[in-house]
């Protein structure tokens, strides 16, 4: 059966946008993979740990599964990796804070992204060890930020592409429902949007 992974990271939790396009999207995958496995890890219930000076001590000296779950600073971090690792489909629901990934899902991000685990630095970069597999993000934002005239600067989706592909993730595929915050007919004109994206995504 195919496991899908949702990380939910809108503070609004089920109210948000992001989430209702997110379920949107998941309800088309189970369709595609009938059996379909679905676990939701709510950032806005549970934030993960903020890496602190004993993340950082444990981080180098031990890269492996075995070695971490003996390191108490590392725990979180390596039980993170376990689930995000088991997922077959990994779909991400997030707004744009302040042009960016929410607090929340930065926590998330340092956790996961793990020198020596999920990554290996040499001389030309970093190399991901997790396989890859598809990825969807689903963005809600107040403003237009794709576009011919965005009338916001984008640092999520360069971020999110580019931190990803560190781990070893390269198949990513972006839903964005934008000017949600500028009345109804914009927000259903964004909702629209997104769920075009979404049935274009699932015919690929």
């Amino acid at each position: 059966m195919t496991s899908v992974l949702h990380i939910a990271c809108s503070p609004k939790g089920d109210a948000a946008h992001s989430w209702r396009m997110a379920s949107v999207l998941i309800a088309g995958l189970s369709d595609q993979n009938p059996g379909a496995v679905i676990s939701t890890r709510r950032l806005d219930q549970s934030p993960p740990t903020l890496a602190d000076a004993a993340f950082a001590a444990e981080m180098m000296p031990h890269t492996t599964a075995e070695s971490a779950r003996d390191a108490g600073a590392l725990q979180e971090s390596e039980r993170l990796i376990e689930e995000l690792d088991a997922a077959e489909i990994l779909v991400i629901s997030t707004p744009m804070h302040n042009f960016t990934v929410p607090a929340a899902l930065k926590a998330w991000i340092d956790q996961v992204v793990r020198f020596g685990r999920t990554f290996h630095s040499t001389p030309t970069g970093k190399i991901g060890l997790l396989r890859d597999r598809p990825v969807y993000i689903v963005i809600a934002s107040g403003g237009f930020f794709t576009g011919e005239n965005p009338t916001q600067p984008d640092f999520l989706t360069p971020y999110l592409r580019a931190i990803l592909a560190t781990i070893g993730y390269k198949d990513i595929h972006f839903v964005t429902a934008e000017a949600m915050s500028r009345g109804p007919e914009a927000l259903a004109a964004g909702e629209a949007s997104a769920r075009r994206q979404i049935a274009a995504l699932l015919v690929r």
